[in-house]
């Protein structure tokens, strides 16, 4: 990995960067994250938020997640990619999605969540945390 992190949208009209290391990185497998990603889980990069600097136009769309507390999903409004998440239970964090990395053969997930909720057909990794829902708070 190679600091400062970039990436962005696919049409390039949103570029963000982050010279911080993650805090977490996770695979998040909630039915929210399915329908949204259109895939079966999603992989969220966490980094402090005041470290993650966005530039271009982002759409929110905000939900109640799995968890009851609410989730703002940032997204390019030209091209649809999905760019950022703001988990209100990651207090001080914002996850950028792994995919939308410039580079991102570095990404590690530690942990899965909400796998009470993750696709039949899909085999976890042996080296990640599995939690049911969130993993308890610290």
């Amino acid at each position: 990995m190679e600091l400062p992190l970039k990436g962005g949208c696919n049409c390039r009209s949103v570029r963000y960067e982050c010279d911080a290391e993650p805090e977490l990185i996770l695979n998040c497998h909630c039915r929210d994250c399915q329908h949204l990603a259109g895939a079966p889980c999603t992989t969220a990069v966490l980094v402090p938020e005041d470290k993650l600097h966005i530039e271009g136009e982002l759409s929110c769309y905000s939900v109640a997640g799995d968890s009851g507390g609410v989730v703002h999903r940032f997204f390019c409004p030209k091209c649809g990619t999905p760019v950022a998440v703001k988990p209100e239970v990651f207090e001080g964090l914002k996850a950028v999605k792994a995919s939308s990395l410039d580079e991102n053969s570095w990404v590690r997930p530690a942990i899965d969540i909400f796998v009470k909720s993750k696709q039949p057909w899909i085999e976890l990794s042996g080296s990640t945390q599995k939690f049911m829902t969130l993993p308890p708070a610290e």
